[in-house]
């Protein structure tokens, strides 16, 4: 007997990216049902796109999806796919509010949830992501924090699977979730199969190298954006935090205290992340070296580097270099 599939057609606070959304795990789902067909086997899936309105348009109107069904006629259901929404979300909108409950009801009965970066926001409004991981789009981890600083943010996985609920990265790297759902839902030669197909990577883990750090500056502490400042101007001298904090007449404890409730990282992991966001920007542009880039924004260990480099981006300074510099000069 097949499981049911339910796709979410959410009705306003539509993204740019929602349609993708809904259309990429419709087809990717149904050619996974059409794998098992020609292989003998039942399909796992019946799918139904299912919304809050007879139709909802994307793009400004230029694009308009008509669900197969209301919510409210969904008796029972196994997993949800939750799209992408608005990126400029404020609180949910009364039209979707119906989205909310028929999630909460269906994972109350059983059902598992799956969101797509931006969705985050609708699955985080039903409560069931506090104290929970969630990973979305690295340029709206501020300003969901603040709408829901109870849910673990992890920009840096590109997927978080917890008590049946998992999430996503941003753009569109929602393929990746969909692969990751079919081989649990499905098998390994099906994932295989769809990531052939579709020509999509299969088992990746990781968006960090994606991130650009802009720095943590929504918040309304001015000594840790004057410290910030300063961090960011003489990212490449050797910084004492102790002087640093003097500097603004605050005592270090609380220096450090106030810079990770401000900007959510120690002084010493920023200083860290901007060292790092520099040294990106030469090796995708430069011809400079490995050495002459570690250098230039304040390192002398290579060892050290390369560590605190893999642990911000998820790859090494040569591997980032081979990925991002069209030339690849030799290091």
């Amino acid at each position: 007997m097949s499981k049911h599939l339910t796709i979410l057609v959410p009705d306003m606070q539509a993204g740019p990216n929602t349609i993708s959304c809904i259309i990429g795990a419709y087809h990717i789902f149904s050619g996974a049902n059409n794998y098992r067909r020609e292989h003998g086997q039942e399909p796992v899936f019946d799918i139904h796109l299912a919304g809050v309105a007879s139709q909802s348009q994307f793009i400004k109107g230029m694009l308009q999806i008509m669900p197969q069904c209301n919510v409210a006629d969904i008796k029972a259901t196994d997993l949800i796919i939750i799209p992408a929404v608005a990126p400029d979300f404020k609180e949910l909108a009364k039209e979707n509010e119906p989205l909310v409950k028929f999630m909460i009801h269906q994972y109350k009965q059983g059902a598992e949830l799956a969101c797509m970066c931006t969705g985050a926001y609708l699955l985080a409004s039903t409560g069931l992501l506090e104290q929970k991981s969630c990973s979305l789009h690295w340029n709206n981890a501020n300003h969901f924090k603040a709408l829901f600083p109870k849910v673990k943010v992890q920009t840096e996985k590109l997927i978080t699977d917890e008590n049946g609920i998992y999430t996503n990265g941003g753009g569109y790297s929602f393929l990746n979730l969909i692969l990751y759902l079919v081989e649990k839902f499905y098998d390994r030669a099906t994932a295989i199969y769809c990531s052939k197909v579709f020509q999509i990577d299969i088992d990746r883990h990781s968006q960090s190298d994606f991130v650009i750090f802009n720095g943590q500056k929504s918040h309304d502490d001015p000594v840790v954006q004057k410290a910030q400042q300063y961090i960011e101007s003489y990212y490449y001298e050797k910084i004492s935090f102790e002087a640093l904090s003097r500097k603004y007449a605050v005592g270090r404890r609380n220096f450090d205290r106030r810079f990770v409730k401000a900007t959510g990282n120690t002084p010493l992991e920023y200083l860290q992340r901007v060292k790092i966001e520099y040294a990106k920007k030469a090796l995708e542009s430069t011809r400079k070296t490995i050495s002459e880039v570690m250098f230039e924004v304040g390192y002398a260990d290579m060892k050290a580097f390369r560590e605190i480099f893999r642990k911000i981006t998820g790859i090494s300074p040569l591997e980032y270099k081979k990925k991002y510099n069209r030339e690849r000069a030799i290091s």
